[in-house]
């Protein structure tokens, strides 16, 4: 008796499933359109609509033999619509979902408004502004809820995202527009691409039966979705960026630095400057010790930023009075070379930068990790270790990565925090006796990232990708 009891609540269970099964599959062309609106020829506009519209079965048009492109559209009328879509979508009937809240004395549009409250596409909002035509605002928000949460894919999200942030698009939906993020979404959708170059929506205009029938069969057919063309290199683009601005906050300058903390502050002020000279007064007597501490403690704070490209150290100081002068140059290089390298360095990684986001293989939705992950991938898989390089070699500046294809460890670990420079991610270079490597704070956490050591055989190892410092100290003494 259990066993037929419980194939019988199986049978009962197919069957339900079956008789409520919905999704695109009940969108069908069940209608050739064979210019039955008077209107609505090849030739004219939202034609594909249009027919689509017709031929899904969710309008027959006006009375009169038209469709109506350019009339107007009511809140009625735009829920009429959306009823129908939703009940095609449920039961594969454009008018069942309305047909069981029919009851006599009823407006037309009735049925259909309580069809889409009961389901919560829409509540009471609309309820006494029915008749009044309805704005792209409106429009939006009935439309975005029509179809259940997840039914529509953002394939343009990326790109919306990217673009709207920026404030070069769709500039005119705001924080404070109606319905600003149903908006959005028929943009992330494809649903909607605005109705200008800049992609702006006019939230507050009125919508005509074309332009409506072109949002609604969008989300009937995938084929009729569309993807903005908008040029958002200016966005991407790490055009412009210069050394000075990859120094993170406002360091201060402080004349008189009286431990390596406060060092480092005027190292971080002198680079944020673009200068590679710092001057600092003491105004006490300095004894030849004292000054070349506080040199070896500067250039091991430069060094953390090893991809200015400064990796040595002039000092001059005066012995009575307490003034230091440290100019800091690259080994092997006159400082007009040094600059010379470090301008090709900036553009190369600039390049590389821009190329990854234009290619999608850095988007604004991946995280830290994720981006840090795929400019290791782009060091390991576009250097080679140089194992010919002595020490006035150009590999130990990342100049010799991008131009040349090698580099040493201080070549890698400065090229890489570059990048992630560049990308806006806090870093710096940690460095022993023998070896330098990568500090990162990834979405808030910090590791230790070694590119030199990721780079063993013909694929990125991975051991040496954000270590934890537990880890890091396994492989790496300081």
């Amino acid at each position: 008796m259990k066993r037929r009891i419980a194939a019988f609540a199986l049978s009962i269970l197919i069957l339900c499933t079956c008789v409520s099964a919905a999704g695109f599959e009940n969108f069908a062309r069940s209608k050739t359109y064979a210019g039955q609106f008077s209107d609505v020829s090849a030739s004219s506009t939202f034609y594909d609509n249009v027919a689509a519209l017709y031929e899904y079965g969710l309008s027959v048009g006006k009375t009169d033999g038209t469709f109506g492109v350019q009339d107007p559209v009511s809140v009625s009328q735009v829920i009429i619509f959306a009823g129908r879509l939703r009940s095609l979508y449920e039961t594969g009937d454009a008018e069942a979902g309305a047909r069981a809240f029919q009851a006599d004395g009823q407006s037309v549009c009735a049925p259909y408004l309580r069809y889409l409250q009961s389901l919560r596409v829409i509540g009471t909002e609309f309820d006494q502004t029915l008749y009044a035509s309805a704005t792209r605002a409106q429009v939006a928000h009935i439309l975005a809820g029509t179809l259940p949460a997840g039914a529509l894919s953002a394939v343009n999200e990326t790109l919306v995202d990217d673009a709207y942030a920026a404030g070069q698009f769709i500039s005119d939906v705001t924080a404070s527009t109606p319905y600003a993020e149903d908006i959005l979404d028929l943009y992330r959708w494809g649903i909607s691409i605005g109705s200008d170059s800049s992609g702006s929506y006019y939230p507050s205009s009125h919508i005509s039966r074309g332009a409506l029938a072109a949002m609604l069969t969008r989300i009937v057919d995938p084929a009729l979705r569309v993807s903005p063309h908008w040029d958002l290199s200016t966005i991407y683009s790490a055009r412009g960026r210069t050394y000075g601005s990859l120094i993170f906050g406002d360091p201060p300058y402080i004349a008189a630095p009286k431990n390596e903390e406060a060092l480092a502050e005027s190292v971080a002020y002198m680079l944020k400057s673009g200068s590679n000279v710092l001057q600092l007064e003491y105004g006490t007597a300095l004894s030849a010790t004292q000054a070349r501490q506080i040199m070896n403690e500067a250039l091991k704070e430069v060094k953390s930023y090893c991809e200015q490209g400064y990796n040595r150290v002039n000092c001059s100081y005066d012995a009575n009075s307490g003034s230091v002068k440290l100019a800091f140059s690259t080994t092997g290089c006159t400082l007009a070379e040094s600059s010379a390298y470090r301008n090709a360095t900036l553009e190369a990684a600039i390049a590389v930068h821009d190329q990854l986001w234009f290619s999608g293989q850095i988007t604004s939705h991946m995280s830290d990790y994720a981006k840090a992950k795929v400019y290791y991938n782009w060091i390991v898989q576009n250097c080679e270790y140089d194992y010919q390089a002595d020490d006035l070699s150009l590999s130990h500046i990342p100049y010799s990565l991008f131009a040349l294809g090698k580099a040493v460890c201080d070549g890698y670990t400065g090229a890489y925090n570059l990048l992630l420079k560049l990308e806006g991610i806090e870093c710096c270079a940690l460095s022993n006796k023998n070896h330098i490597w990568t500090v990162a704070r990834l979405d808030g956490t910090e590791y230790h990232i070694d590119t030199t050591w990721g780079d063993v055989g013909n694929l990125p190892n991975y051991d040496y990708f954000a270590m934890t410092e537990a880890e890091s100290r396994a492989y790496h003494a300081w």
